[in-house]
């Protein structure tokens, strides 16, 4: 059962992989366009990636394209199937839910880890970055609570704040970009950007007070009510089946 939802937002807007940037190779720049596409919903879950049509779409040549095909297979978002060939994973419902129940668990635990190693210097950053978020535009419209990857997103940088290097492996690699996926398309569930903020912004106070307990507590509610929410959303029909 693959979950999508009406309210997702989508960004239709992409860069050619293959302009100059940053001094990126070729297959760099066209994962990094995939990766955003898929987690954005532009290509959905469970839909068949012909290398053929995404080199004419994205204007890309076949060696840099499969290579970021082969780097999104190992983030988990691309999947192959017998008589299919690569198309973009879906998780089911059931495995969904199974993934925010251990993921409750591991960034709890990174959430307390960041509080009993966090500077000042971290717990500044991390009170800019949601600066940074609550102007974004989409959040002030409660339309959604789109973070860009890596240090631009919230969790991952609390993760990265642990120290631990077993969960930075497990939540900023191995689930990483499956998880924006499915908390991207949920992201513009009714009242929740503003929730989730004030929800990160509590986590952050907890981190100023070195409070890995009240921490740990935090984060796990905080994923706890997103579960709840996907379940809500499973629950009112608001999903479609593939």
């Amino acid at each position: 059962m693959g979950i999508f939802l009406g309210f997702a937002i989508r960004c239709r807007q992409s860069v050619s992989p293959e302009a100059p940037s940053s001094g990126r190779t070729a297959a760099e720049r066209v994962h990094e366009t995939l990766r955003e596409a898929i987690v954005l919903g532009d290509i959905a879950p469970g839909d068949r990636l012909s290398e053929q049509d995404l080199a004419a779409r994205y204007g890309v040549s076949p060696g840099p394209l499969r290579e970021a095909l082969h780097r999104l297979e190992a983030s988990h978002l691309v999947e192959r199937a017998p008589h299919v060939g690569a198309r973009v994973a879906q998780l089911s419902f059931d495995r969904l839910v199974d993934t925010y129940h251990a993921r409750e668990v591991l960034e709890g635990r990174a959430a307390r880890l960041a509080a009993e190693r966090a500077t000042p210097e971290t717990v500044a950053a991390l009170d800019a970055l949601l600066d940074g978020h609550q102007a974004d535009a989409a959040v002030v419209a409660e339309h959604g609570y789109y973070q860009r990857a890596g240090d631009l997103d919230f969790h991952y940088r609390l993760v990265q704040a642990s120290g631990n290097p077993v969960l930075v492996q497990l939540l900023c690699e191995e689930l990483y970009h499956v998880l924006r996926l499915y908390r991207h398309k949920f992201s513009g569930y009714p009242g929740r950007p503003r929730q989730a903020l004030e929800e990160h912004r509590a986590i952050v106070r907890a981190l100023a007070d070195g409070d890995g307990d009240f921490a740990e507590l935090l984060m796990r509610a905080h994923i706890a009510r997103a579960r709840r929410n996907i379940e809500a959303a499973a629950a009112a029909g608001k999903e479609t089946t593939t």
